[in-house]
């Protein structure tokens, strides 16, 4: 990941033993300089900031939730080359998703990495003292808080392990802990980590006290602890840290990256080279190739496989005047018929569903296209949560708390940013109309799911949605079985 020191770092996971058996020496030499086990790892401050890296590189799992948060809404279908390829998201596309989804699989073993690799910092926080400690394990608790949260928002009940490695045998005996369990942990660790972290840092990428506060309000949001959230995610505004960016439509530019409307963001690198068999392992941002248009000749954009393409009913669902739409969703023939010379501009649709709409944020456009495999290596970051959404959100928490006054300030100063006309409504209708402001202002970014299914609105607006099921994703059934089958299954997969 770009701006936090592209090395990466070999260190025994800490899920895994590695051992020689039986070689003789005579004929390869395995003893050190260059082996080392987790036991004796952590002896420098380096080595804490080496594994850090470690820790933060499983980040790149989050393309996922882009894909997943939108696809499995009625925000967008699946697309792609055929409803075969990457065949788990159009299970999740059509709501028939179970416990055998390589997506699903995917998302439940990237994050338990994560955790691991920062139980396996925190495990070793008393071995040594050092000038950057409590910054380093500020930054592995809240990784292992966002970790944990999509954890929990994916799968509910999950084991937790804290401060500590996993071994094959300690795995297999772990229950799952309580979904309240999980969300306290969340809570303790973003709260230890805001009080270890500066509101600015140094080097792009690192986390922030302004990071940590946001997602520990989504974190409250997520549990209807209304106050909590809204006091919180308060600290955040009154910092005086962020501002909406004037100009929306580059937001999600290489050029507008870290700028002062960017709370957390995934940072990403074109620089080198991936491959489809190891999407994890990429340095760039896999979302935009994937986003891009297929076979596509033309200006402005690039070539890709056109997969989590917006629906008619998102295009819709903005006014015709919403500067926001046409910044997020990319009507192809509109904007093929305004450029200067359409006949020369060519594309294909692919077997997987073609909806005429492209997700504009995240989306391969010239002069931000990285190495081959160039579909893989976007350079283009992933915001997790803007100021927008911080102002969203705390306008959701106060007027559930009864001060409209607080929620309309915040719901119009996202609204006039676009020259909108401000909303006038309260109670019960303002919920409604914060909850559709959050569809418009956010989509495309992975989060319109995960707020139908909190919200209960979830059957409403997503075809085939059953209550008391789809609320939650199913345990990936390779998962249950490596447990030795002491998981059981989410209800009514």
């Amino acid at each position: 990941m770009k701006n936090i020191n592209i090395i990466k770092t070999l260190f025994v996971s800490a899920f895994m033993l590695v051992g020689v058996y039986g070689c003789e020496k005579n004929f390869l030499e395995l003893d050190p300089p260059y082996t080392q086990d987790a036991e004796n790892y952590f002896n420098t401050e380096a080595d804490y900031q080496q594994a850090l890296i470690g820790a933060y590189d499983l980040l790149q799992a989050s393309f996922l939730n882009v894909w997943i948060g939108e696809i499995a809404s009625d925000n967008s279908i699946a697309g792609g080359e055929s409803v075969t390829d990457t065949k788990g998201l159009h299970e999740i596309d059509e709501m028939q998703h179970g416990g055998e989804n390589n997506e699903l699989r995917s998302i439940f073993r990237w994050y338990y990495a994560g955790v691991a690799r920062t139980n396996f910092i925190l495990e070793a926080q008393d071995n040594l003292d050092f000038t950057s400690k409590a910054s380093v394990m500020a930054q592995a608790k809240f990784l292992r808080g966002y970790y944990y949260f999509q954890l929990v928002k994916f799968f509910g009940d999950v084991p937790l392990v804290i401060d500590e490695r996993l071994g094959p045998e300690g795995a297999s005996s772990k229950d799952r802990s309580p979904a309240s369990e999980v969300y306290a942990q969340i809570e303790q660790d973003l709260q230890d980590a805001a009080n270890g972290l500066d509101w600015i840092v140094a080097e792009k990428g690192r986390v922030t006290k302004g990071a940590a506060l946001s997602l520990l309000g989504k974190v409250y949001l997520y549990q209807d602890k209304f106050t909590d959230a809204a006091s919180t995610l308060d600290q955040v505004i009154s910092s005086g840290n962020y501002s909406l960016v004037s100009n929306y439509s580059e937001l999600f530019t290489v050029a507008g990256e870290n700028g002062s409307e960017s709370v957390f963001e995934i940072e990403y690198s074109g620089l080198e080279g991936g491959g489809y068999g190891c999407l994890i392992c990429l340095e760039g941002n896999a979302a935009p190739g994937f986003h891009g248009i297929r076979q596509y000749t033309g200006p402005v954009y690039g070539d890709g496989n056109s997969y989590n393409l917006p629906t008619q009913a998102l295009y819709d669902a903005f006014a015709a005047n919403d500067l926001r739409r046409d910044a997020s969703i990319l009507d192809i023939d509109a904007f093929i018929a305004a450029q200067a010379n359409p006949a020369d501009i060519t594309y294909a649709v692919g077997g997987g569903g073609h909806t005429g709409y492209y997700n504009n944020k995240y989306i391969k456009r010239q002069g931000e296209i990285g190495l081959p495999d160039n579909d893989l290596t976007s350079p283009v970051n992933y915001r997790v949560i803007r100021y927008a959404d911080v102002l969203l959100m705390a306008a959701e928490a106060h007027n559930r708390n009864g001060n409209d006054g607080a929620a309309l300030t915040y719901l119009n100063e996202v609204r006039g940013r676009v020259n909108m006309p401000n909303i006038n409504s309260g109670g019960t209708q303002l919920t409604e109309d914060i909850w559709n402001e959050r569809r418009l202002e956010l989509s495309g970014e992975g989060h319109r799911f995960f707020d139908l299914v909190r919200t209960g609105k979830a059957a409403t607006f997503i075809e085939g949605f059953q209550e008391n099921k789809h609320e939650l994703f199913p345990l990936p059934q390779a998962e249950i079985d490596l447990a030795g089958g002491n998981w059981d299954q989410n209800p009514s997969y």
